[in-house]
């Protein structure tokens, strides 16, 4: 099932019933930076030793395992690689006719003066043990490969080509490598997958090209003109991307629920193409079905663009706005107004958001479950009175860093919000033993907690949460002045909870 290195094996064009192309891929074994995380500004400082102490009913058996599933990558020119360099394994996934159709398809495969003897070893073999298997059986296997793998099965043989293509699937593509000509190979997958329908591929639900860095509005334009049963698209950190490309594929595939656009810096705004909004009929509007919408990193986006957004997509649920920071204030006026529905809400870094912007998003009101205003610095216990008296069923909320966030605002979130399961106070050295007893008081169901270097924090308030939180899972009390009696007591009262800490005499 392995293929031959750098060799080609046709050429785009050479006959008109099929693709006679190939996306070579080179395995860069070069460390490859890990993406950012959501919430960065929260990581652990390189200088400090962390230690994390689980509870004794938490230590069992590990059980590690690993799936190494190999994306598809390029470096585009692969008949210049050096045969000789053991760094990097040359690969390459072929879509072209079947197998053995033409005469000359096994001298092809085969090295010059061995025809006769490869051929008798294998009739005398007989079989492999995989192609015993049926069709279904193969399938069901063939499901679980990537996009890659499954382009190099097709390779192997006529049977195996047949059941690759299988429209089954093929409901998503997936592909990864910062020098994956990716344009290119969307382009030829689709083509490929349209043979069966001419121009349209109705069975591709999913794309994922993220962190495929070339890839460009023409590879969007082949997704919108060839893909309108299209409900996932993820190109987050494909920084070439443009608004033109965006409005094309939200505007031909009427389907698309789910849109990542994080790192997209030429991103402004979501919208109809200007074609798609005049064929639309006035009881319908303007709008887009998007509710998942996630526009971290792009740092174009103002509050005009977000009342586009807003306008277009009110069937938003899901909306992360991570580090953009030129929205203020008045751009959550325009989401809450519009839409009325949005459950999770990211605002992290986002450092021009104060008070003023956390009262419209409480106009949220009931629906709101998730909302993170970590490294906010204007935020104070204003705004999260407001989001405490109208957001009752507020289940996970990050504070991180509001340094104007005291015990006052703590006790209003504790005593609306009785439902709360995750709260991060990091880094708010006013916060206090206080709130904590007023968590303890009326938030027992509370299962995660961070309370990093809270300064005033001591073994008081960690007592009292021990005694009421009897479901804490994780607390974090890195950077704090706290004894390890106090932490001991939390041990053996909350017997499934990991302790996060730097306190060298707890163990």
């Amino acid at each position: 099932m392995g293929a031959n290195n750098g060799k080609q094996y046709g050429s785009e064009g050479k006959q008109s019933s099929s693709t006679l192309s190939d996306i070579s891929s080179g395995t860069d074994h070069t460390p490859t930076r890990a993406p950012k995380n959501a919430t960065t500004s929260e990581g652990l400082d390189s200088s400090t030793r962390t230690l994390s102490t689980p509870s004794p009913g938490l230590i069992l058996p590990s059980k590690s395992s690993s799936l190494s599933s190999p994306a598809l990558s390029s470096n585009g020119h692969d008949t210049h690689s050096s045969s000789s360099s053991s760094a990097r394994a040359e690969t390459s996934a072929v879509v072209h006719a079947t197998p053995g159709a033409g005469p000359h398809a096994r001298s092809a495969r085969q090295p010059k003066g061995h025809h006769s003897s490869s051929s008798s070893s294998s009739s005398s073999s007989g079989p492999s043990p995989i192609d015993l298997l049926p069709d279904h059986a193969l399938l069901q296997v063939f499901a679980h490969l990537p996009t890659n793998q499954l382009c190099r099965c097709a390779r192997v043989s006529r049977r195996w080509y047949n059941l690759a293509w299988d429209p089954r699937l093929w409901s998503s593509i997936r592909l990864s490598g910062e020098l994956l000509h990716a344009d290119r190979a969307i382009r030829i997958l689709t083509h490929r997958l349209c043979q069966d329908t001419p121009s349209v591929c109705l069975t591709l639900e999913t794309v994922v090209v993220s962190g495929c860095k070339r890839l460009t509005d023409r590879g969007l334009y082949v997704l919108a003109r060839c893909c309108p049963e299209l409900r996932r698209l993820e190109v987050a950190g494909c920084y070439n991307v443009s608004n033109e490309a965006v409005f094309e594929v939200v505007s031909r595939c009427p389907n698309l629920e789910h849109l990542n656009l994080a790192g997209c810096s030429k991103v402004t705004c979501i919208s109809l193409t200007e074609e798609a909004s005049l064929q639309l009929a006035p009881v319908h509007g303007q709008q887009i079905s998007i509710s998942f919408l996630d526009m971290s990193d792009c740092l174009s986006l103002e509050d005009e663009g977000l009342r586009i957004i807003a306008s277009h997509c009110p069937r938003l649920t899901h909306l992360y706005l991570r580090r953009c920071p030129r929205l203020t204030d008045e751009s959550l006026r325009h989401l809450a107004l519009h839409c009325p529905s949005v459950r999770e809400l990211s605002l992290s870094d986002c450092r021009l958001l104060g008070d003023f912007g956390l009262r419209e998003v409480a106009r949220l009101e009931g629906r709101l479950r998730y909302l993170s205003v970590a490294h906010c610095p204007r935020i104070t216990d204003v705004g999260v009175r407001y989001v405490a008296r109208y957001c009752p069923r507020l289940r996970y909320l990050n504070a991180r860093g509001c340094e104007g966030l005291t015990d006052h605002g703590l006790g209003h979130l504790a005593r609306s919000c009785p439902k709360l399961k995750s709260l991060d106070v990091g880094k708010c050295p006013l916060v206090s033993d206080g709130g904590l007893e007023q968590l303890a008081l009326y938030c027992q169901g509370l299962r995660r907690l961070s309370l990093r270097a809270c300064e005033s924090v001591s073994g008081r308030g960690l007592r009292a949460l021990a005694a009421n939180c009897c479901e804490l899972q994780l607390l974090n009390v890195q950077d704090c002045e706290v004894s390890p009696e106090a932490l001991r007591f939390v041990r053996r009262h909350c017997r499934r909870c990991v302790i996060e800490h730097t306190n060298p005499a707890f163990y």
